[in-house]
């Protein structure tokens, strides 16, 4: 499975990987339990992760490069129900990050993404495309 097929779904809990599009939705399927279902763009807004970006102190960062940053990292990824600990690691991974306005949660999904991607041995890597367009937009 690819990083690039990861996306994530409003309303539904965890990550998924696209499977197919059609005019009013997508199939996707869950990373966690592997069912797959059909999810409407009426009730549905769809992220790839490929395309998140994360506010820092500086310039935005795409969230492979916090995710990489966690990889990295020696420190213990702590209970994503405790807000203060999940700020304590982000300051330690990650202390560019703009604390006012990367809210908790975000911390929490991130923290619960990341677990997903590791327990599954998924690459962290941008698609060739996606780093083109980010080397052409610096230069």
């Amino acid at each position: 499975m690819e990083y690039a097929k990861l996306i994530s779904v409003a309303g539904l809990p965890g990550l998924y990987e696209l499977v197919s599009t059609k005019a009013d939705g997508a199939i996707v399927r869950s990373l966690q339990d592997q069912s797959t279902r059909f999810a409407s763009t009426r009730q549905h807004n769809f992220s790839q992760l490929e395309s998140i970006e994360v506010y820092t102190i500086r310039e935005n960062v795409n969230l492979s490069e916090v995710l990489l940053a966690m990889q990295a990292s020696k420190e213990v990824l702590p209970d994503e129900k405790d807000a203060k600990a999940v700020q304590s690691y982000f300051k330690k991974v990650y202390p560019d990050l703009d604390f006012e306005r990367v809210y908790a949660s975000d911390m929490k999904k991130m923290i619960k993404w990341f677990g997903i991607i590791q327990e599954k041995g998924i690459e962290i890597k941008l698609s060739e495309q996606q780093e083109e367009t980010e080397e052409s937009s610096e230069a």
